[in-house]
């Protein structure tokens, strides 16, 4: 890997910074929302398929589970605790080997198993028995282990499967920042402890006008956990107090922070639900919908529109090209003074090397007072050892060290 010479272009990118436009919009949808499910089931058989095959043949064979659909069920909630009338339907699709040398691999029975442990972990109030159902569909492949061996002697450096390309950029800003932690903070064992009322499928939306930014929660109430309107709108004011403790420690600037705007009091109407995600009453989700793999839906950033979760992460580009252009951008933005913003966007061509992309295009805009000539350099160097231990994203990954939604 020493020594190749890689198409990384480091270029001065002439635009506003996000920070001074005068609109933002930056939303994150929460773990427990319908595309989210999705997202995170897949990711999950692809990682449980993947150790099973480590486990067993030493390698990961060829699997891509990026088609999960998320259909929504029925669902009578009220205050107390109300039923799930008709379960969630959820469809694994995708393809896996599953014949290995004429040997049986349970690709259906890891992915089942794999499905129902992530549900169990993502959405605590979802009953796996009565409130879902789930169909694995996951198509099969058959290998002949020894070629495997041998393609994989032959070029120790995976070859890209797809011609893709992954987009990165760093740092995130106020309103970036402020959107993810608000989330993750309402969604951690935590505030869940305190509050276990609050679901999992809380969607946040940012907006920034000028100086002054908008906070938008939708957070769904779990019906059993309240039992009636004053203890929703205590829940409710939690919410809010957790969310402008987030904003205060990320920002000066003004702040309105708004809850469940859909409340109707007057009209008994009230965002509660049974299992803490809307996916029980008809909302729908699939793999690629949500957010991208640094958490965030960024529609003032360059964004690919590839759906990393459930992808192979030995191979497949679409996956293992946008976790490198973040993870690039990140260290060339903490490591390199000067640097106000850099975008890295990294093209593959199918059957080449992923550690030789056709173009690694790395775009930077300079602070006031810096040359892109002082940061040209140490940007290259840093994209060009990151390529040179492209296979270190595949470890990442099954260690649980990365996420992709």
């Amino acid at each position: 890997m020493a020594g190749k010479v890689r198409n990384i272009v480091v270029e001065e990118l002439v635009r506003t910074p996000v920070e001074m436009q005068q609109v933002e919009l930056v939303e994150r949808k929460g773990i427990g929302h319908p595309d989210s499910i999705a997202d995170g089931i897949a990711e999950a058989v692809s990682r449980a398929l993947s150790r099973e095959y480590m486990k067993r043949y030493g390698i990961i064979l060829h699997h891509n589970t990026d088609q999960v659909e998320v259909v929504g069920g029925r669902a009578y909630p009220q205050f107390g605790g109300g039923e799930v009338i008709k379960p969630i339907y959820i469809l694994l699709s995708g393809r896996a080997v599953e014949m290995v040398d004429r040997e049986f691999f349970p690709v259906h029975e890891v992915a089942l198993k794999a499905a129902k442990d992530y549900l169990r972990k993502a959405v605590r109030h979802l009953d796996l028995e009565h409130h879902v159902v789930i169909d694995s569909r996951i198509g099969q492949g058959s290998v002949d282990l020894v070629g495997v061996f041998n393609k994989a002697k032959k070029n120790p450096i995976p070859l890209a499967n797809d011609t893709s390309f992954g987009v990165g950029y760093a740092p995130l800003s106020e309103t970036e920042r402020i959107v993810l932690e608000t989330e993750k903070y309402l969604n951690s064992d935590e505030f869940k402890k305190k509050y276990p009322a609050v679901g999992e499928d809380i969607k946040v939306m940012g907006l920034r006008k000028g100086d002054e930014i908008d906070l938008t929660i939708a957070a769904a109430i779990v019906d059993s956990e309240v039992d009636n309107p004053d203890d929703y709108m205590a829940v409710k004011e939690a919410i809010y107090e957790a969310a402008k403790e987030i904003v205060e420690s990320h920002t000066e600037r003004p702040t309105n922070i708004y809850v469940n705007t859909a409340d109707d009091p007057k009209e008994g109407i009230y965002y509660i639900t049974v299992t803490g995600t809307s996916a029980e009453a008809g909302d729908d989700g699939s793999v690629g919908r949500g957010n991208r793999v640094n958490g965030l839906i960024t529609p003032n950033r360059h964004m690919s529109m590839e759906a990393a979760a459930g992808k192979n992460p030995v191979s497949h580009v679409g996956k293992i090209y946008n976790i490198l252009s973040m993870l690039i951008a990140n260290d060339i933005a903490e490591q390199v003074e000067g640097v106000e913003e850099v975008y890295v966007r990294i093209l593959s061509q199918i059957g080449k090397p992923i550690d030789e992309p056709l173009v690694a295009s790395v775009q930077i805009i300079p602070k006031k007072g810096y040359s892109i000539d002082v940061l040209q350099k140490p940007a290259y160097e840093i994209a060009d050892e990151w390529l040179a231990n492209i296979t270190k994203i595949q470890k990442m990954i099954l260690e649980d060290k990365i996420n992709v939604f």
